[in-house]
């Protein structure tokens, strides 16, 4: 039977609907992180070859996943406005075309990635056990890509109505699926069957995220707007296909652009060895977990932000974005006190690499120091989106991973001559640089759909 939507973000307290999505997806992300922590573990065990191949097979595979985050943000936004605006049928017609959308979608990149997936792992690694362990790492990860674009789909679309708790359980079954499944599938079980090795962590991620897609369909499909739903809204149409292409492929475009950043950091580590690439790849993912209270919040601003802009309450979104910076900034300062304190002592729990802990250290401590500039980065996107200008994302992606952390790294490697500290000073220099850039945009934006970003509570509060 459908159930009714979670919450009408429109009314209540601003703070009551972030916490009801905020912490559900601080949790869910939680657990994501963890997730990718046990592969590190397990890769850990099998080797450092093993552990910098799959942090190199990721990345490769987060170029065609960036589809999938750029969908889950189209339908929070589409799906959002309109049921601000009480249309229920453009809501419910979104949403499907969403789904089919993102199977489309998963099937096209599967096919251009079995090119371009080993390519992207040859050009940032030298020769030899990594590169080849990356490669099958990827290859048999591309299988789970139908099953990731179609649940962050789903995602959106309950994130749009208030539910966030749906992924987050989804998240945490995963997890537990995979400390079983990964000890299973490398090593198999005594005396009955020898398992597969390394490959066995990546069919792990198959075999749980099917589980989650899955599960997110059918609390879809159990929504009150669905109940309505017909098999024609799932043929594919055009004119919507064209609207969910204009919202998803911008912010695919900003995330593939973050990615693309980080394979300039491995190739500027890769002369420094594969020490540092697998120190790098440790260390962006335990700092994941600390980064998690700022993504939820940021996150939460995009279905808040969208429903009350689709009801044109636009006091009631800056009153959002000001809520959403205040818990922030709190965030952040105590996320990056905690980096600072026990990087080494988290890193060593991971690896007994001397030099690999050294590496990740280093940029978990220079990096920590711009958690408040991520947190904002983060929510000018959310709001952005909301306004259905995600193109603006891209230009500030554009500027700040793309040409700024490969002109700041040169900066500090190339011309200054640094060891890998110089491309984490790079990386800085980006983000800083970039905020600037995306205070300036949003400030913009902001003038021409709201009437301002920094206007005093209670003023324009309808248009």
């Amino acid at each position: 039977m459908a159930r009714p939507i979670d919450s009408d973000l429109t009314r209540g307290a601003i703070a009551s609907h972030f916490g009801a999505l905020a912490i559900p997806g601080a949790v869910g992300m939680l657990f994501n992180t963890l997730y990718n922590i046990v592969d590190m573990y397990f890769a850990g065990m099998l080797g450092t070859s093993e552990q910098a191949g799959l942090a190199l097979g990721f990345q490769a595979f987060f170029v065609a996943m960036s589809v999938g985050i750029g969908l889950g943000s189209a339908m929070s936004a589409l799906v959002g406005n309109a049921l601000g605006a009480k249309d229920r049928r453009q809501a419910r017609r979104t949403a499907a075309q969403g789904l089919v959308y993102g199977l489309i979608a998963a099937l096209i990149l599967w096919l251009a990635g079995q090119w371009y997936g080993p390519a992207l792992v040859r050009l940032v690694s030298e020769p030899g056990d990594y590169r080849e362990a990356g490669i099958r790492y990827y290859q048999i990860l591309s299988l789970a890509l139908p099953s990731f674009l179609i649940a962050f789909g789903c995602n959106g679309i309950l994130q749009a109505q208030g539910d966030g708790r749906s992924m987050q359980r989804a998240l945490m079954a995963a997890f537990f699926a995979n400390i079983a499944l990964n000890p299973l599938l490398i090593y198999g079980i005594p005396g009955l069957w020898a398992g597969i090795g390394f490959d066995g962590l990546a069919v792990s991620t198959v075999i749980s995220q099917t589980g989650v897609m899955i599960f997110m369909i059918h609390k879809v499909l159990r929504l009150r707007i669905m109940a309505h739903l017909k098999p024609r809204n799932f043929l594919p149409r055009p004119q919507r296909f064209g609207e969910i292409s204009l919202q998803t492929l911008p912010t695919a475009a900003s995330f593939l652009v973050i990615f693309v950043s980080a394979f300039v950091v491995q190739y500027a580590l890769k002369s420094f060895g594969e020490h540092a690439i697998a120190g790098y790849g440790l260390a962006i993912r335990l700092e994941q977990i600390l980064l998690l209270p700022i993504y939820g919040v940021a996150g939460a601003l995009l279905p808040i932000a969208s429903q009350n802009f689709g009801a044109r309450d636009f006091a009631r979104v800056r009153a959002a974005v000001y809520f959403c910076w205040k818990v922030g900034f709190l965030m952040s300062a105590i996320a990056a006190l905690g980096l600072w304190i026990s990087a080494g002592l988290i890193l060593s729990v991971f690896t007994d690499d001397t030099e690999v802990i050294r590496v990740g250290v280093y940029y978990l401590r220079i990096d920590g120091l711009l958690l408040p500039a991520y947190m904002m980065l983060f929510s000018i996107s959310s709001l952005l989106q909301a306004f259905k200008r995600p193109i603006m994302t891209v230009w500030i992606s554009l500027y700040r991973q793309g040409f700024g952390v490969a002109f700041f790294i040169w900066l500090f490697v190339g011309i200054a001559g640094f060891d890998e500290r110089g491309v984490w000073f790079g990386v800085a220099a980006a983000v800083l640089s970039g905020l600037a850039l995306s205070l300036l945009i949003v400030t913009r934006v902001a003038r021409r759909e709201i009437g301002g970003l920094w206007r005093p509570p209670g003023l324009g509060e309808h248009h």
